[in-house]
């Protein structure tokens, strides 16, 4: 997931355990049925998405956007009984590119449950086309 620039960008920030307990609070609230099928995802919070994320998950033309979060696997829609689970499916959330799109702590809070749903949605096989129709692009 990723968004625009602001122009005049007032971040808020929070510690690393608070952040990681948005996560944590985010992922809980999922229905039983979804948290059943994330045993396999590790979800990691990292300030800044290394160049070799940004390379892979922004296209050029979009190099001034910001990347908040970023799924990294197959998704359940795509595995079969060939492609066994080599790695974990993973998930990363950007902490300080996140703190930087949000002026407040509630759109903190926000933001990282709309993150960390974007990315379960592409875990879950869907297209960011999908997500943006749902609310989460």
């Amino acid at each position: 997931m990723h968004t625009a620039e602001r122009e005049t960008p007032m971040p808020v920030n929070v510690s690393e355990q608070q952040f990681a307990s948005l996560v944590e609070q985010a992922i809980a609230s999922l229905p039983d049925e979804f948290r059943a099928k994330l045993d396999n995802v590790s979800v990691e919070v990292q300030p800044l998405p290394s160049p070799e994320m940004l390379r892979v998950a922004v296209p050029r033309p979009c190099r001034r956007e910001r990347l908040l979060g970023l799924y990294h696997g197959v998704p359940l829609t795509k595995k079969t009984v060939w492609a066994p689970y080599d790695w974990p499916e993973q998930i990363f959330l950007f902490q300080r590119n996140i703190e930087d799109v949000c002026d407040s702590p509630e759109q903190i809070v926000a933001q990282v449950r709309r993150t960390v749903l974007h990315e379960i949605g592409h875990h879950f096989g869907m297209s960011e086309e999908d997500l943006d129709e749902l609310g989460y692009a």
